[in-house]
């Protein structure tokens, strides 16, 4: 979780820590994830309601969990269920698209979603093998210039808000959505190569 997101967590309330069991935040009550340490251990993936009653908690957290789950949208939706406002935080595709973040390949390999946080809420979108494809990646290193802001994408909530499967019929589509943030940030990976070689 950033710092600076950290930092804006309410004061005061009961606060929820969905996934965080290997990094707690200091300021949850409670953290529910599936490792032993957590203080409710429950597979939150399992399509049953979580122990709480609705809206019984004043803030959750759910920080870098969304992206190894394998139904992120009903989490999204049980976050939204047993708490009243909420902060998300998610690989950006800039990181998850950058080839050598974790391996030789692109981006981190346990993570099962590309996701993309925008004004109407979230969008998961499943990373098929070809994210690996030329052209649907960035190259190797351009991960290592992304600060720590640009690694990430975040939503605070408060109420509800939207999340969904994006459900790709073809592989062209597939493929134009991959390329899209490549293509958009072309100038920046030029840019990078041209310093690079000079220096």
């Amino acid at each position: 979780m950033l710092p600076a997101a950290e930092a804006r967590l309410p004061a005061e309330g009961l606060v929820l820590d969905v996934g965080g069991a290997t990094n707690r935040i200091p300021r949850a009550d409670v953290v529910m994830d599936v490792l032993p340490s957590a203080d409710v251990v429950r597979d939150v993936c399992d399509r049953e309601p979580w122990p709480f009653a609705d809206g019984h908690f004043d803030f959750a957290v759910c920080a870098h969990t969304l992206e190894d789950l394998r139904d992120p949208v009903w989490v999204c939706s049980e976050l939204q269920r047993v708490a009243r406002a909420g902060y998300v935080e998610v690989p950006s595709r800039l990181e998850e698209q950058a080839w050598g973040v974790h391996g030789e390949w692109a981006g981190w390999s346990h993570h099962r979603w590309l996701i993309d946080v925008t004004d109407e809420g979230i969008v998961f979108g499943h990373k098929s093998h070809a994210v690996h494809r030329e052209g649907n990646h960035f190259p190797r290193g351009f991960h290592a210039t992304l600060t720590a802001e640009r690694r990430v994408q975040w939503l605070w909530w408060e109420g509800s808000f939207a999340a969904r499967e994006r459900i790709f019929t073809g592989i062209e589509e597939h493929d134009a959505w991959l390329r899209a943030p490549v293509d958009a940030h072309s100038h920046e990976v030029r840019g990078w190569r041209l310093r690079r070689k000079r220096s």
